[in-house]
């Protein structure tokens, strides 16, 4: 349902209250208490059929009483009447209720399932159970029981604990923090994060949003509003349960090191959240997101009394990553005139212990004045010689001052070491994030830089693929399913080596033997000229073979390889008499002296599906502990970002005589994985271990693929991935009436270049007809805007001249939140006007959009857009003026 009545929650008019009672300390009572306290405009009504009179209302005996239908309901009754309330509420026509009520349980045929399911019938959306309620500081609603109404801001809580919001709301109204909106969602039988991620990302009083996270329960929704919402607004995010157990022991090492916690950290920094670790980091996001918007650059300068403080603050700002300003020749020269000859002379700006207010804003207004930083940490530690209260008023009062001039975007942070208050008070009223500590003050400062380079790596343009990697899905699919009618869950040696052929990763091939003396007839050829072999266990029961000794490595002679396959099927007998034991498998011995041993791999998640995995590798990859993971899809720049978050990927440089490994192949082998996943969803598992890297490029030594049938697909591609991946199904040939071949795809990131190209062929009225407007640049964001899409609420597909690769045209189509609705956009080069292209593409994105089951699909066009206008009466849309717009037409056309 996504943002499906929501306005109605997050914006009522007129509220009802179930479960009040004149009983002091009854939680109904004390919700609807709060509710009059936070001084709701619109109408209450009070809903008992025990009591005629509640506080100062006339109570109704039931819903159906009530004079007219409530926009919110709220909920404090016992749990066994709930489900029928809500479907009392919903025959009325209430659009939303909040359950605060615990106890309803959990799963099919429980209390909150009747609920839920009464509340689907009617179209009416549900926050909780077993929550704190909802509090709105702009519309003056706290249908809560928490302590405190907070005040009016622009941060948006989300949280599935009452606790925290309850104790953020306390914490944030000593700091004069406000809120947009502060929601607890309890058990989430409906109402979920990624409701509310789509909400508030294009709520107008919501500059920032906090979450605070137990569980996911729909991946895929998850990550599609929260990319969509973390390119317009940051998102700061804690996730509790980081040492839970994992819920089954795994099957390779790459499983092993893809821990639940692990994967959630890699699903955050692929959708472009900030991750804080405490209540503490979030509050310190929350102080810092309050109150400073987010601003180029991330250079610090630091400001302070004390020496020792302002050395601290350096470490712990290169701890975090931050970047250190360097002082311009201008601006020590400024300094130099306000400050005595024995200041550091550096940054930090250490301007003596005895420094009084006066010193403080003279040395102030030359940072702010300095185009070499970004930002200003001031910092004090009380001493006799200066009142450090004055300090902090004429500080505040200065960056007032400064907001006015020249310089209003360059954030200002301070520290006053064991403030009162008295120092915070005065910071508070200027707008200034004030902390207790450096540490507490970095951390905020470093969430606004770390959001600037998630957004950052989001726009990045992707290096594309090799032209000639084209992986042979059809023999891939024949082997998982060979396997999968066999009742396997893994498969052997040979079909792996024949299925990463199929994708292009090398990897060193397999021979199989039943026996000792047929080991030595295959390893022959591979013995001549002085090569050698090495043998392995081959069963579908032993996963990590060198644990029954399993594996002999440089044979040099086939007696060699006959006693070594003799000995490895006898051990492997003695350790797992239960394994079925079809041989051994023969393998060259793979001689790269400087190769660096890596471990790749697909995980299997229960919440968010495959994930890649990437580290150093060996025997002892668990103990080493060197990984990352990324949700696929890849592309090559996400490939590369995954290699440069382990420590290994310091040894694929080059140091003393070891050249550097060939990393582009490393990351090709990672894109290989995940497309791999994306076009064989019954495969759960594969584990490269070692994956060995040099100069020369990469080659697979030894790897084990886990399979296992695919429930109902839930959507397009894998439906385990959460992340949608590139839509294949929907690349085709056609051909126009003039014999021109245009290939037709789904748009891709890595197609920057070829709009640029495009864009240069468009003349300027086509452009101003396309984005009503005149159009100068085509700057790499706006194009990113364009190529970067999430195929789960976007689609954009361009049409290539098949010989040549040019670009000729695109069409794109935009679904709202609750995929009900979708906005398209055209574009053709204007030297192919009157060529069918345009006809094609139209006819094309339809199809689309009505194979997504859209209901209904409209545009904006220009009226004197004459073309566009009569192609949309051909295919059937309905023409009117914009109401809001004048000279703008609005088509539509209704797909069922």
């Amino acid at each position: 349902m996504s943002t499906y009545r929501l306005e109605k929650l997050f914006s009522p008019r007129s509220v009802a209250v179930l479960g009040a009672s004149p009983r002091p300390g009854s939680l109904g009572l004390s919700v609807l208490r709060n509710i009059v306290a936070a001084g709701f405009s619109g109408r209450i009504d009070v809903v008992s059929p025990k009591h005629p009179r509640i506080e100062n209302f006339d109570t109704m005996r039931s819903i159906s009483e009530l004079p007219e239908a409530p926009d919110l309901v709220v909920l404090a009754t016992p749990p066994d009447t709930i489900p029928a309330l809500i479907d009392e509420a919903g025959a009325k026509g209430a659009a939303a209720a909040i359950i605060i009520t615990a106890g309803l349980g959990h799963g099919p045929g429980s209390l909150a399932d009747a609920a839920d399911r009464a509340a689907r019938r009617h179209g009416l959306r549900l926050i909780g159970p077993n929550c704190l309620g909802v509090i709105l500081p702009h519309a003056g609603l706290n249908a809560s029981f928490a302590a405190r109404m907070p005040n009016k801001g622009d941060l948006a809580l989300v949280s599935q604990s009452g606790a925290v919001v309850a104790g953020m709301v306390e914490w944030a109204a000593r700091r004069a923090i406000g809120f947009s909106a502060a929601v607890s969602l309890g058990d989430m039988v409906d109402v979920d994060f990624g409701d509310t991620l789509d909400y508030f990302a294009t709520d107008r009083s919501t500059r920032a949003i906090l979450l605070y996270v137990e569980s996911i329960r729909d991946a895929r929704k998850f990550m599609s509003a929260a990319r969509a919402a973390a390119r317009v607004k940051p998102i700061v995010v804690v996730k509790s349960g980081r040492h839970a157990p994992a819920a089954k022991a795994a099957a390779t090492h790459t499983g092993a090191l893809a821990g639940s916690d692990a994967v959630y950290d890699a699903a955050f920094r692929r959708a472009g959240l900030l991750r804080v670790y405490d209540l503490n980091e979030l509050f310190d996001a929350a102080q810092t997101l309050g109150l400073i918007r987010p601003f180029p650059g991330e250079r610090l300068a630091i400001l302070t009394n004390g020496g020792g403080v302002g050395v601290l603050a350096v470490d712990r700002l290169i701890d975090l990553g931050g970047t250190l300003a360097t002082l311009s020749d201008e601006t020590h020269v400024k300094l130099d005139a306000v400050l005595p000859a024995t200041w550091s002379g550096a940054n930090p700006v250490d301007i003596i212990g005895d420094a009084d207010a006066a010193r403080y804003t003279g040395a102030l207004e030359a940072l702010l004045q300095d185009t070499q930083n970004d930002a200003v940490l001031v910092m004090n530690v009380p001493t006799t010689l200066a009142s450090s209260t004055d300090t902090a008023q004429a500080v505040a009062e200065a960056v007032q001052t400064a907001r006015a001039r020249a310089y209003p975007g360059k954030p200002v942070l301070a520290v006053w070491v064991g403030d009162d208050g008295a120092a915070a008070s005065s910071f508070a009223t200027a707008g200034i994030p004030s902390y207790a500590t450096e540490a507490a003050a970095l951390s905020g400062f470093m969430q606004m830089v770390r959001y600037k380079r998630a957004q950052q790596l989001l726009m990045q343009t992707p290096a594309s693929l090799p032209a000639d990697f084209s992986p042979d899905v059809a023999t891939a699919r024949r082997l998982v399913d060979v396997a999968l009618s066999e009742g396997r869950t893994w498969l052997d040696p040979v079909e792996t080596a024949q299925l990463f052929e199929a994708y292009a990763i090398p990897i060193v091939p397999a021979l199989l033997a039943r026996d000792g003396q047929e080991a030595a007839r295959v390893a022959a050829p591979l013995l001549e000229g002085g090569g050698m072999v090495a043998v392995k266990i081959l069963s579908r029961d032993i996963v990590h073979k060198s644990d029954v000794g399993g594996v002999q490595l440089n044979l040099t002679s086939a007696d060699a390889v006959r006693k070594a396959a003799d000995d490895i099927m006898a051990r492997a007998r003695a350790a797992r008499p239960d394994a079925r034991i079809a041989g051994v498998s023969v393998h060259p011995m793979i001689t790269r002296p400087k190769a660096r041993e890596l471990i790749a791999g697909i995980a299997d998640d229960p919440t968010f599906g495959p994930v890649i995995a990437f580290g150093r590798g060996g025997t002892a990859v668990e103990v080493i502990n060197d990984k990352a993971l990324a949700l696929p899809p890849l592309d090559m720049t996400i490939a590369h970002d995954l290699i440069g978050r382990t420590r290994v990927a310091r040894r694929l440089k080059a140091y003393r005589n070891v050249p550097a490994a060939d990393t582009d192949a490393v990351a090709l082998v990672l894109v290989k994985l995940a497309q791999l996943a994306a076009d064989l969803p019954e495969i759960r598992e594969v584990d490269i271990n070692p994956l060995l890297a040099d100069e020369t490029g990469v080659i697979a030594v030894d790897a084990r693929v886990a399979v296992a049938p695919v429930a109902t697909a839930r959507g397009h591609g894998n439906p385990r991935f959460a992340i949608m991946p590139y839509p294949t199904q929907w690349e085709r040939n056609v051909e126009l009436a003039d014999g021109t071949p245009v290939f037709v795809r789904p748009v891709r990131p890595e197609d920057e270049g070829i709009f640029e190209a495009f864009f240069a062929k468009v003349t300027t009225d086509d452009l101003r007809l396309r984005f009503f407007a005149p159009v100068k640049e085509f700057s790499h964001s706006f194009i990113a805007r364009l190529t970067q899409l999430d195929y789960a609420r976007s689609m954009a597909f361009v049409a290539l001249h098949a010989t040549t690769g040019e670009m000729l045209g695109a069409v794109r189509l935009h679904a709202d939140a609750n995929h009900e609705h979708g906005e398209y956009a055209i574009l053709m080069r204007s030297d192919l006007k009157g060529r069918g292209l345009g006809w094609a593409l139209m006819q094309y994105m339809i199809e689309y959009a009505r194979s997504e089951g859209l209901r209904r699909i409209k545009g904006q066009v220009l009226a004197d857009n004459t073309v566009m206008l009569e192609m949309c009466g051909k295919l059937g849309f309905e023409i009117a003026n914009d109401p809001d717009e004048r000279g703008v037409k609005i088509v539509s056309l209704p797909l069922v």
